[in-house]
């Protein structure tokens, strides 16, 4: 299993950083957790073609999460570009059908994959496990918005968990207990912080209970872009990693 960050900032956009997608890898199988601006140029650059898209997981509606599911929606149509013929899956909350009749309406049939490329997998419970091309996988409910769900993904014996947004949730720690790999957004800082994100503290609080063999942070914000990793280590003993963009990780 291989993630590779697309995308490891937020909503504010800066050139080193774009807004929140990352990739997870195994064999041709191709999973976009999140689709914020730009990841799809990100995507191409990491040298994966939207036909290579086997599945996109959208953790919750803000835009800076899921404004790039438009054009790929929209690239679908182009033949001349797209060929994929065995689908794609999209997982997320099932609040979507909303945004997606809104979707609709502003833009009409160009949003509206050829028959058959697109298959909705729409969560609507706290907790859900599904298989998931070679994953098996699970979400939870987080605390963000409405619809927020993290998901873990285990495969080959390895486990990979995206919190997407959330505050503290301990739910979420024993969620991601012993994950191979545990990715959590990093938007608060000491200066600055919101209960609906995690900064450093929460971050550390969720680490001890869950264990990660490796603990990413991403989804920075260039106040909480810089946490004191030295002190959190004081704390927390396994492996902390700061995302960047194209960052790859092996697992």
């Amino acid at each position: 299993m291989k993630l590779t960050v697309l995308g490891s900032g937020t909503g504010w956009i800066t050139l080193s950083r774009s807004s929140p997608s990352y990739l997870v890898s195994l064999g041709d199988y191709h999973l976009l957790l999140d689709m914020g601006p730009c990841s799809l140029r990100q995507l191409l650059r990491a040298g994966i073609t939207l036909n290579d898209i086997s599945a996109i997981f959208i953790s919750h509606f803000h835009p800076d999460h899921i404004s790039d599911l438009i054009p790929f929606l929209f690239a679908t149509r182009y033949n001349l570009g797209y060929s994929r013929k065995e689908g794609f899956e999209l997982i997320t909350h099932r609040n979507f059908l909303e945004v997606y009749e809104g979707l609709k309406k502003a833009f009409g049939q160009w949003v509206c994959p050829p028959e058959g490329i697109l298959k909705l997998k729409l969560i609507d419970q706290e907790f859900a496990s599904f298989i998931l091309g070679p994953f098996y996988a699970e979400t939870l409910k987080v605390s963000h918005n409405p619809e927020s769900l993290a998901i873990k993904l285990e495969g080959f014996g390895k486990t990979l968990v995206y919190s997407g947004d959330t505050g503290f949730w301990e739910p979420l720690a024993e969620f991601a207990k012993d994950s191979d790999l545990l990715i959590l957004e990093c938007a608060n800082s000491e200066d600055f912080s919101v209960p609906t994100h995690l900064g450093p503290k929460e971050i550390v609080e969720i680490a001890k209970i869950a264990h990660p063999k490796k603990l990413l942070l991403t989804h920075f914000y260039p106040h909480s872009e810089n946490p004191n990793l030295e002190e959190m280590q004081n704390k927390f003993k396994g492996e902390i990693l700061l995302a960047e963009d194209f960052l790859s990780i092996e697992l």
